[in-house]
């Protein structure tokens, strides 16, 4: 461990150092406590390709200045002559969402999901930069990717091919999309419940740009433990004023994501695979085999 956290800014510093287990990223994360009690989380990554996130890592230092509760970005940098990266944020104390949500009425769930459509509208006030690939260039490529892979591998499910048919019909729909930060990972699951009841967010390993409204690709894994939190969550990032392409593009990312994540759980074993399988079977129930646009949970 030493030698990983060579070159770290205040490691010298530092009395405690925890690993943390939780969670799906290929970051190595730990918890940290200096010599004068103050907490912070250390993430650790393959620093080959720290120059190309250089521009995410600027965006996450933008987001400092938006009034939402998450940790916040202290230092970043190369590590261990080079071989990883680093990301320092500070340490937010609370339960994870997932264990305490089912204690809430259902109106206060729905609330608490208000409330997180709210974050994630702050969290899109941060720009994509000006240099930026059109959003509808670079998501037809990922679309086409992931259908290929799909293709390819050696798993299906019902009726897959109106998930294709979907998403070939609505890919007009991606022209001229804004871009913006991106959590990239935004659920239920990436949240903590303060002590004083608040939300914040957690997680911004998959941090990225484009169409906000790719965000919502996530809410299948929300929609999954609590209906009224994701409604929540769409109606408070609109506040109660939704546009009208918004349910056809949701229903395309989230026919994307369907589509990509039966290639993508293979080889993390049959487990995670018969989870993925699962949510694609509840997501095409609630989509009628994407014969609607709205699902049937909203």
């Amino acid at each position: 461990m030493d030698k990983i956290i060579a070159g770290i800014p205040g490691a010298n510093d530092w009395k405690a150092i925890r690993k943390i287990e939780e969670g799906w990223s290929e970051d190595a994360k730990y918890f940290v406590e200096d010599k004068v009690g103050r907490r912070f989380l250390l993430r650790i990554s393959d620093g080959n390709k720290y120059e190309e996130e250089r521009q995410l890592y600027a965006a996450l230092r933008g987001l400092n200045k938006v009034d939402i509760l998450t940790s916040k970005l202290i230092d970043s940098g190369l590590c261990n002559d080079g071989k990883h990266t680093f990301r320092i944020f500070n340490w937010l104390e609370g339960e994870e969402l997932t264990k305490v949500l089912g204690n809430f009425s259902e109106r206060n769930q729905y609330l608490l999901g208000y409330s997180s459509g709210q974050i994630l509208s702050h969290i899109h006030k941060v720009k994509s930069p000006a240099d930026s690939v059109r959003w509808d260039t670079y998501y037809t490529r990922k679309i086409s990717r992931k259908i290929e892979l799909y293709h390819s591998c050696s798993i299906n499910f019902p009726h897959a091919e109106k998930v294709i048919n979907s998403i070939e019909d609505h890919r007009f729909l991606l022209e001229g999309r804004s871009q913006s930060l991106l959590h990239g990972d935004y659920h239920v699951g990436n949240f903590l419940l303060t002590p004083d009841q608040e939300l914040a967010v957690i997680d911004f390993n998959r941090l990225d740009f484009g169409d906000p409204w790719e965000e919502f690709n996530r809410i299948t894994w929300t929609a999954s433990q609590s209906v009224s939190f994701a409604r929540g969550q769409i109606n408070g990032y609109f506040n109660d004023n939704i546009p009208a392409d918004f349910f056809k593009l949701m229903a395309l990312y989230i026919g994307v994501n369907l589509i990509g994540s039966i290639p993508w759980a293979i080889p993390y074993g049959d487990k995670e695979l018969q989870t993925i399988l699962k949510l694609s079977s509840e997501v095409m129930e609630w989509y009628d085999n994407f014969e609607r646009s709205i699902p049937a949970w909203y």
